[in-house]
């Protein structure tokens, strides 16, 4: 059968050449529309509980995560010129396109009461223009005797300064993101520079915009640099300018059609996604060895260059496709789960696998049918003596070391169950970036001086329309008891909710007196009630100043109030923890038979994410296992053979998650992801090894002599495919992201023990099942 492809493929090669370029040309269209992504994270379902609860929370209350803030930290803040430039900067700020409020000092407001209007009135508490320092000092005089902004606008015991910038949710969904925090970042960096003070920002919007710009920077440094290592291995393997860019053809292609994929799929480019072009090169590179590596022991063996080409063909077709369906395996799985994150990335890293498979079958058959037959320096590699004395020191040791080889391997599971035992699960929403990076060190300055920014929201729900006012008084006791609790927390900022408008409202009522801000007793509020206008018969224009301030915390038909508090990123591990004494609190103050009270936000939704793509990668390497075993048992029709090829294939997986343990590497989404896809790839060279063996089982002597056979004739193509491999994960080290560069070393940690596994475990497997079947008939 695959001789009769090979010839087909000669024979058709200008057909399918034209096919290949047309296709690539439609799929390079393609490419050339696809677009970024802005999306913090999909990766829980629509239909998990706590997604319904975060879209119903945003479908009633708008976003959580639209606020990106500003912070400084001077003890000369309410000095003129500072303040002037302060001020300034507020101003500048609010003219860039989609921002569209501003929370700052400069902008803070008074409440003031009415007494003939019986309202609340809002008036600046620093006049327009700022004539002289005494007319400042008075202002900031009355801005600290207001408790409702200490700890929201301002740090007084760290002498730290917040400007806090909202910017409309449909810019952060769009390109234009980018150009509207970048203008933010400059205005406050120019800022800084003036005043020789270092700005801090923070913030979703600014932690997603700049990630955002991370990633496409990175896919076009990690693409274009696996290239180029990928030309220079191939270039010392096989000393051929044709061969290379036969190679770097092949590869280029299949990154044109994995961009082209991910656009027909409707899909955008994610941190997940943005790694299957480079990806694409790593795992297209063997193949283009595979098929090289044959073409020219062939052509060595017969000196007719057709001949050699069908023969390529006919042995490495089957070989290259079932590795590149083990490795599309190792990814497709990923397609398989309910995140679609994950999904997207399984679905095209699979498909594309798949196609560079056809890309390779079409393109070096054709292009090699063109070019002239190879020289003798071509194929002097397959004559390395430094690698050939390897293989040779190697297969001495499966046919007379076995015992030491199963000692040495029983040793290190040892020691990797051993780290096993210390692996951690926890996960960060910014752990991926290293601790020296701005976004990484800005967010600690804000979660040390003003209790973090991640958005956590409770939702507490009177079940029942204008339940807020007819159970004011617990409902608010309730929240302010709750918020006294938030408040109270190490690893929380100050809440925000309807009860401290209240609070500032009956401050106002008092004549400003700031020992008035506290909750209302049963006996205030009918008093406070016509100021703080909540009838529902009241129109926007008669709306008190006041009504309108709070009403972003109690929804339109008064029946759920929000209490809004930002958080440390304290991880995956503690949250739980916190969130369950959240809740534990909460029922304690309100009526679990009364009120329902939900806790959701962009905190929540990270660690269900989290929990959720964890346990989607444990579920796939399952499927991967499974999948993989059931094609090679269709490939050998051998249970022997299978696990042969699966023992030497599942121990490097032990041994890199005992590393982990050791390392203090802990599982979370970008390290889980490493388990899966290096089974699908590693299984490549078991592959390889196993079906050169099947081929030269007729003609060998004895099953010692067949073995020593395949390593000798396939081990020098599993070395240089190795390496290609190892160098190719080996670059993703140089990421900006903990998780990519995770996925670097132990992918390539893995691919060495896997290598070695296979080329001194495999064999000497061999060598013992066979003897002990023979003992058997």
């Amino acid at each position: 059968m695959w001789k009769s492809l090979g010839e087909a493929v000669l024979r058709y090669r200008f057909i399918l050449l034209g096919l290949l370029l047309a296709g690539t040309v439609f799929m390079g269209w393609q490419a050339s529309q696809v677009k970024l992504s802005y999306e913090f994270s999909r990766a829980i379902p629509t239909d998990n509980p706590k997604a319904a609860d975060y879209q119903s929370f945003r479908n009633t209350f708008g976003e959580d995560g639209n606020l990106l803030v500003i912070g400084v930290e001077t003890n000369k803040f309410f000095e003129k010129a500072f303040f002037e430039d302060y001020r300034r900067l507020e101003s500048d700020i609010r003219r860039v396109s989609g921002v569209e409020s501003i929370l700052s000092v400069p902008a803070a407001v008074t409440l003031v009461k009415d007494e003939a209007t019986e309202k609340l009135t809002a008036l600046p508490v620093f006049p327009a223009s700022v004539t002289t320092q005494a007319s400042l000092d008075s202002a900031a005089a009355l801005f600290r005797s207001l408790p409702f902004y200490r700890g929201l606008l301002y740090n007084p015991g760290a002498g730290a300064w917040l400007m806090g910038v909202g910017i409309n949710g449909a810019i952060l969904a769009s390109p234009k993101r980018k150009e509207a925090v970048g203008k933010i970042v400059a205005l406050a960096d120019a800022f800084g520079a003036k005043h020789g003070l270092d700005v801090h920002l923070s913030g979703l919007p600014l932690i997603r915009t700049q990630v955002a710009v991370k990633i496409e920077k990175e896919m076009r440094l990690f693409t274009v640099g696996s290239l180029l290592l990928s030309a220079l291995i191939l270039l010392l393997f096989f000393r051929s300018l044709s061969a290379t860019a036969l190679s770097l053809a092949v590869v280029v292609i299949g990154v044109i059609w994995s961009f082209g994929t991910v656009h027909l799929l409707g899909y955008k480019i994610t941190l997940l996604t943005a790694l299957i072009p480079p990806l694409v090169v790593v795992i297209g590179i063997p193949n283009c060895i595979y098929f090289l590596n044959k073409y020219h022991t062939a052509y060595r063996d017969t000196g007719d260059k057709r001949a050699a080409l069908v023969q390529m063909i006919a042995k490495m077709g089957v070989v290259t496709l079932f590795c590149n369906i083990a490795a599309a395996i190792g990814f497709a799985v990923f397609g398989l789960t309910k995140s679609a994150i994950l999904k997207e990335f399984g679905v095209v890293a699979g498909i594309n696998i798949m196609f560079l498979f056809v890309i390779s079958l079409i393109l070096i058959p054709a292009a090699l049918s063109l070019l002239a037959a190879p020289k003798a320096r071509h194929t002097r590699y397959l004559d390395n003596r430094i690698l050939t004395g390897w293989l040779e020191r190697l297969g001495a040791w499966s046919l007379h070391h076995r015992k030491a080889i199963y000692i040495g391997t029983l040793l290190v599971l040892a020691l990797s169950s051993a780290g096993l035992f210390r692996l951690k699960s926890v996960g960060y929403i910014v752990d991926d970036l290293p601790k020296t990076d701005k976004i990484y060190t800005d967010l600690r300055f804000f979660e040390d001086r003003f209790g973090g920014v991640m958005p956590l929201e409770i939702v507490v729900d009177t079940r029942t329309p204008n339940g807020i006012r007819k159970y004011m008084l617990p409902a608010f006791n309730g929240i302010d008891s709750l918020s006294a609790y938030l408040g109270s927390r190490p690893d929380m900022a100050r809440p925000m909710s309807v009860v401290e408008g209240l609070k500032f409202a009956k401050q106002a009522f008092f004549e400003g007196d700031s020992s008035q801000y506290s909750m209302p007793s049963e006996y205030d509020l009918p008093a406070l009630a016509q100021y703080v206008s909540m009838r529902n018969g009241d129109s926007a224009a008669s709306q008190s100043t006041f009504a309108r301030l709070i009403s972003r915390f109690i929804d339109s038909e008064k029946r759920q109030a929000r209490v809004s508090v930002n958080m440390k990123d304290v991880g995956s591990a503690r949250l739980p923890q916190i969130l369950d004494s959240v809740r534990r609190e909460a029922n304690r103050y309100f009526d679990t038979s009364r009120y329902d009270v939900r806790l959701t936000g962009s905190s929540v939704t990270f660690l269900e994410g989290s929990r959720f793509i964890i346990h989607g990668l444990k579920e796939s390497i399952f499927w991967a296992f499974l999948l993989i075993a059931a094609c090679m048992l269709y490939l050998f029709r051998s249970v022997r053979i299978l696990l042969c090829s699966l023992i030497p294939n599942l121990i490097p997986l032990v041994i890199t998650a005992g590393v982990m343990g050791w390392a203090g590497v802990a599982l979370k989404p970008s390290t889980v992801l490493v388990f899966s896809v290096t089974l699908g790839i590693a299984i490549d060279v078991t592959i390889r090894f196993l079906v050169n063996y099947k081929q030269s089982a007729a003609a060998a002597a004895s099953v010692e002599d067949n073995v020593v056979g395949t390593i000798r004739s396939t081990g020098l193509s599993i070395l240089y495919t190795s390496f290609v491999l190892i160098a190719g994960f080996v670059i993703f080290c140089f990421s900006g992201f903990g998780g990519t560069q995770s996925l670097g070393w132990l992918t390539s940690l893995t691919l060495v023990v896997a290598t070695v596994a296979n080329l001194t475990l495999l064999p000497a497997l061999l060598i013992n099942l066979s003897a002990r079947k023979k003992v058997k008939e």
